[in-house]
């Protein structure tokens, strides 16, 4: 027999027995927190889950409804799981720590609603311009093809006061940009478990641009350092996770010098997840060639390409996937 044949032959067998391994470590990819080691902090974070869902009186979080295991010993369910993980990690895999936060998130959810704050209309003359949620394609060292990206566009404020005067209008209007962020990320639909902390990154976070151009950083009004303070604080207690890099762009020099003495105060991980740089034509270098021109790269603007809170005067059903306009260009819309 022609010896070609069976190298032929041989090699349509390897073939078929890689493709048969990559497939089943598809099908796969899911259940990997199905076989956890006795002992393993995921298994000890759902043993307590009951509990802190009977205490907090809520179960929700990022848009997931939270279960506790139906037996004894058992993992809770996958989608579960990943909110479980995005605590421990955030908690250097401190269950007691991780618990602790998880209740106080669900007890903040139930009383702040911020799945019906997702829906709520804001006065578009303080809050218009200010935030966009998009998405952004070949992001350099991204383990994602695509990620989600939420930009914070400070320069867009007209009157600080009017934007900063009602603290609990801005957190609520920044809650909704957050919870758009969350939504996108659609973690109900996720697949691939996130791994132990310290063992890899989470696929999972959104990447959030911060933009001064602008902005004056030696005279903020005394609403805007009280916004600040606010935002800062919830979203650090009660979205941990969510976001793995933060990017301040259009940031005098001077400013840079004075957060870079402040990072020594700064816990370590916290540093690596920030970047800061001069000019906004600067990101492309970071965030790849799908931002917009402003930034120098070669994507849309923001507007009309994005998704944002609702406004006055838009309709009730508004669209909140970020895709939404990529599809009606595909239908010819």
């Amino acid at each position: 027999m022609d010896s070609s044949l069976l190298s032929s032959d041989a090699n349509r067998v390897n073939a078929a027995e890689l493709n048969a391994k990559v497939n089943a470590a598809v099908l796969k990819s899911g259940s990997d927190w199905d076989d956890l080691p006795e002992g393993h902090v995921l298994l000890r974070f759902s043993a307590k889950l009951g509990d802190i869902i009977k205490e907090a009186g809520y179960s929700e979080m990022y848009g997931i409804e939270l279960s506790a295991p139906t037996a004894e010993g058992q993992p809770a369910p996958f989608h579960t799981l990943l909110i479980l993980q995005k605590f421990l990690r955030a908690n250097a895999g401190q269950v007691n720590a991780a618990s602790s936060q998880l209740l106080g998130a669900l007890k903040w959810r139930k009383e702040f609603k911020p799945l019906e704050v997702k829906k709520q209309v804001f006065d578009k003359t303080k809050f218009q311009g200010l935030g966009y949620v998009t998405r952004l394609k070949g992001v350099p060292e991204s383990v994602n093809e695509e990620d989600v990206a939420t930009f914070n566009i400070y320069g867009a404020v007209k009157d600080t006061k009017k934007t900063f005067g009602s603290l609990d209008e801005f957190i609520r209007w920044r809650v909704a940009l957050m919870e758009l962020t969350l939504e996108n990320l659609q973690l109900s639909s996720a697949t691939q478990p996130i791994p132990d902390y310290g063992k890899g990154s989470d696929p999972y976070q959104a990447l959030q641009i911060h933009d001064y151009l602008r902005v004056s950083f030696l005279r903020q009004p005394p609403e805007v350092k009280a916004a600040s303070q606010k935002a800062i604080h919830l979203f650090s207690a009660h979205y941990p996770e969510t976001l793995s890099k933060k990017y301040f762009v259009n940031v005098p020099l001077v400013m840079q010098w004075m957060f870079g003495a402040m990072q020594v105060f700064m816990a370590k991980e916290t540093v690596r997840k920030m970047q800061w740089m001069s000019y906004g034509e600067e990101l492309h270098k970071y965030l790849g060639a799908s931002v917009g021109k402003e930034y120098g790269g070669q994507g849309p603007e923001l507007e009309g390409n994005s998704v944002t809170p609702r406004y006055e005067g838009e309709s009730v059903d508004v669209d909140m996937d970020v895709n939404k306009a990529a599809r009606e260009k595909e239908m010819g819309v």
